[in-house]
């Protein structure tokens, strides 16, 4: 694939994030949104150890046969990568309220803004990628 002569791994690598903090987004947005929904127990993706993993198995350092004899595999990191789903968990805050509900606002705004954070982060790394191949086939003007 032409994109990873440009950009090695980076470009598959700040995708997947993209789209996992997008959906753990989602979920952060779906516990505020429930915060007065009695028994309601707030979840998060949890998903940064797998995406290392990944990373890691890319480098030599894992397994990257097919999960079964007769599939084909993908090349390279994509693989790794593709298989990256993220693990829905529960995460209440403490003990939950007197309605059963375990949502701590402050505690899932926190989550949140650390999540646009790194979304926003992996976003600007992507768009600095693309800027320098713009350069490249502008001959550096």
């Amino acid at each position: 694939m032409l994109a990873d002569k440009l950009f090695g791994s980076t470009l598959e690598l700040l995708g997947k994030s993209i789209d996992l903090r997008a959906r753990k987004h989602s979920m952060i947005s779906g516990n505020l949104a429930n915060a007065e929904t009695p028994g309601y127990t707030p979840s998060t993706l949890d998903f940064e150890a797998e995406l290392k993993h990944a990373v890691q198995t890319k480098k030599g350092k894992g397994n990257s046969t097919p999960p079964h004899p007769r599939h084909i595999p993908l090349k390279g990191q994509a693989a790794e990568l593709e298989a990256v789903r993220g693990r829905v968990m529960e995460v209440p805050a403490g003990p939950a309220g007197r309605d059963g509900n375990g949502v701590e606002l402050e505690a899932e705004m926190s989550r949140m803004m650390e999540n646009q954070i790194l979304y926003n982060a992996s976003v600007q790394i992507l768009a600095k990628k693309f800027e320098g191949l713009k350069t490249a086939i502008r001959d550096g003007r």
